[in-house]
């Protein structure tokens, strides 16, 4: 056994810290439940509007998802509305990335971007200045946030987000949420993942 695969001091500590392991099944369990409310308190979000969606699109689909490797970390997220094929996508996506951040993701593939895209120029004083930001990524599976990664969608940056889109046949917009800013109330959290759904619905509806 070399070195670099003997455990040191450190990982010997964490190893053997068994209230670490129980705490965090503790507050998988605890995230899960947020995003069952969290589903629940965007049901009525859909109910009677007229979404322009893929064919075969299903108000109620759902999906809830745990793992434990996005870039070596935990996460578990919420997809609601949720309709996923190989070349059409339109889903909200609802992630906890331990050690990361919380995000609240629209994300869209297909034929209907390009109506997607027409509507957030048209509508975009609705859209701008609400924290949200376009994934600047060649991914729409890239969850980190910052320069290089993302372009806040402000004001003042309307043809810096019209270049960022042009010509894309999908596209993510997200609002990234730093853990710290939580407290210990669950709802501030269903909060913000409806308020930042609504703030993304000029997008997605006639």
């Amino acid at each position: 056994m070399t070195d670099t695969d003997s455990l040191t001091t450190d990982e010997w500590r964490v190893f053997a810290t068994h209230d670490f392991f129980l705490k965090k099944a503790t507050i998988s369990a605890k995230l899960k439940r947020m995003l069952g409310q969290l589903h629940v308190a965007l049901q009525p979000e859909l109910a009677g509007r007229q979404l322009i969606a893929p064919v075969g699109f299903d108000t109620e689909a759902f999906q809830f998802v745990k793992g434990e490797h996005l870039e070596d970390c935990p996460y578990q997220y919420l997809d609601f509305p949720r309709f996923y094929t190989r070349h059409d996508k339109l889903a909200f996506r609802s992630l906890c990335w331990w050690g990361h951040h919380l995000v609240f993701a629209l994300i869209v593939e297909g034929p209907l971007v390009k109506q997607y895209r027409t509507n957030i120029f048209n509508r975009f004083s609705e859209i701008a200045d609400r924290q949200l930001s376009v994934s600047l990524s060649s991914s729409l599976w890239e969850w980190k946030t910052g320069p290089g990664y993302t372009l806040d969608i402000t004001n003042n940056r309307r043809s810096e987000i019209a270049a960022a889109l042009d010509r894309r046949t999908f596209f993510k917009i997200a609002r990234f949420i730093p853990i710290q800013d939580f407290n210990a109330d669950t709802d501030q959290i269903i909060h913000a993942g409806v308020t930042t759904f609504q703030s993304m619905l000029p997008i997605i509806t006639h």
